[in-house]
């Protein structure tokens, strides 16, 4: 059934505290989206994030980022006053989150919070519930934090390696710590299903994106080594990266710990399930980062600088997939199946049935033809204008070649079209595509330039700020947005 969808993350939303979260404004972002026609809201991973503040290199793949939990709704509740909330810095620019301010504001409040809450049954149900994987997550961040933040690869000895009576012991002496960690992911967890609902109840399904790789300092690398590719001091034998580039000379070094796909094949790939599993719980859908490292991966030797000298091995293909049909039946699941793909790949991708990416910003090279063009597009797949990796249209074409701007306006029949109308050229352009899913950033809709970029890989310090301002998303654009999206029949 053709769709349409908004990508947005959580982050980007606008809010009373300095950060996007499960706040009234994104209620009335749902109401929009419904407004607008759309089917689907795309968010970003939900994980807590550490240094760089990417959503990508995540404490916990099931763990909740803190920053999402919205702090009126705790007033509401009566464990914080509006005063204490206001009274805290958490920056003063609406367009551009100060992450720093956040860190150092949003968990002196949250203690505040904590102070004042009495564990109940349903508290202690989520504790239960969840005990697989937040009792490691919530000791792991207990001692993280009474460290100073250290990862795990530097604690001592007999914390790393995860002897049992020194955890006993740090549980005793961190005990209030893991109780207020158990909090905050109680809190999130909360507040984030009733908002999922209120989207499902209106409609609105939920696109979750989740990282084919853990970050190295997270509990799941240190609560699991065995699933790693590890030395016998819990040390990393290779990395995940990418490989030397037109784009990058010395290639991508992601630096995340590499699979141990023996092992997840000898237990049926039950870790796999089981984050699946869970993932299934916070989304609708979910679209799965770098599935071409399922196929074969890229392995750099730990300790190289750059992904220069790494090699490509073979990951566990179909097997994995048809563990997960098996164990959790048919799930909807997209693949990021973007960059270059060799034959197995694209067999792969076949083989599970699920829908691949097109981006228009892919598209347009006049030099040759391209798979992202729309008319070498099949149905079964989801076409963006442009993800969180690249920049919005406008952003794009200021730094396009002549030749390939001429050519893509050529190939919608637009020469004549201004700059501030283009994005919405190529928005029609997706709209009108076969794609079952079209999935557009709201900043194209806006028609806004790099100022709004969410991501520029393989750089710090900019990306994951921009916000979305109150009252940006305004009538007029919405009910372009929905006659567009009912012309090209995603409206069902």
């Amino acid at each position: 059934m053709r769709a349409s969808g908004v990508l947005l993350p959580i982050s980007s939303l606008p809010s009373a505290y300095g950060i996007g979260s499960f706040s009234k404004e994104a209620y009335e972002f749902v109401e929009q989206l419904k407004t607008g026609g759309q089917k689907y809201w795309q968010i970003l991973p939900l994980g807590p994030t550490g240094y760089g503040d990417s959503p990508y290199q995540s404490f916990s793949t099931y763990a909740g980022n803190p920053y999402y939990i919205d702090l009126e709704t705790l007033i509401e509740d009566g464990l914080l006053t509006k005063e204490e909330c206001d009274a805290c810095d958490f920056g003063d620019n609406p367009s551009y989150i100060d992450y720093e301010k956040i860190y150092y504001q949003r968990f002196s409040i949250l203690r505040k919070a904590f102070a004042r809450f009495e564990a109940d049954e349903d508290f202690y149900d989520f504790v239960k519930e969840n005990e697989f994987w937040l009792e490691d997550y919530s000791l792991y961040m207990a001692i993280k934090n009474s460290l100073d933040g250290i990862s795990w690869s530097q604690w001592e000895e007999r914390l790393k390696c995860r002897d049992a009576k020194a955890l006993e012991q740090k549980k005793q002496e961190l005990a209030d710590e893991v109780q207020f960690i158990r909090f905050q992911q109680y809190e999130f967890t909360k507040q984030w299903q009733k908002l999922k609902a209120f989207a499902n109840e209106r409609g609105i399904s939920i696109i979750g994106d989740i990282p084919i790789y853990v970050a190295f300092d997270s509990a799941d690398a240190w609560a699991n080594p065995e699933l790693f590719q590890f030395d016998e001091n819990s040390e990393p034998t290779a990395v995940a990266g990418c490989p030397p580039d037109a784009f990058s000379a010395t290639g991508q070094l992601w630096g995340n710990p590499l699979y141990n796909w023996e092992y997840h094949a000898s237990t049926g790939f039950a870790w796999w399930i089981q984050r699946l599993k869970y993932c299934f719980k916070l989304y609708d859908v979910v679209r799965v980062d770098h599935f071409r490292g399922f196929d074969e991966y890229y392995a750099i030797p730990y300790g190289n600088e750059t992904a220069e000298f790494g090699a490509w091995q073979k990951g566990p293909g179909i097997d994995l997939f048809r563990a997960v049909k098996q164990a959790l039946g048919d799930v909807n699941i997209i693949a990021e199946d973007l960059g270059y793909l060799t034959d197995s790949v694209l067999k792969l991708l076949q083989d599970t049935g699920y829908p691949g990416m097109k981006v228009l910003q892919f598209a347009f090279d006049s030099r040759e033809e391209s798979d992202y063009l729309p008319h070498n597009y099949n149905k079964n797949c989801v076409v963006y204008t442009g993800t969180h990796d690249n920049d919005t249209i406008l952003g794009w074409l200021e730094e396009m070649a002549p030749e390939d701007r001429a050519f893509a306006q050529r190939y919608m029949n637009n020469e004549k079209s201004v700059a501030e109308e283009l994005p919405w050229d190529f928005i029609r352009l997706a709209m009108a595509s076969v794609a079952d899913l079209a999935v557009i950033p709201v900043q194209d809709y806006l028609g806004l330039g790099t100022e709004a970029r969410i991501n520029k890989p393989s750089t710090l310090g900019y990306n994951w700020k921009w916000r979305l301002k109150r009252g940006q998303l305004q009538e007029d654009i919405l009910e372009k947005m929905y006659d567009m999206t009912k012309l090209y029949g995603r409206i069902s």
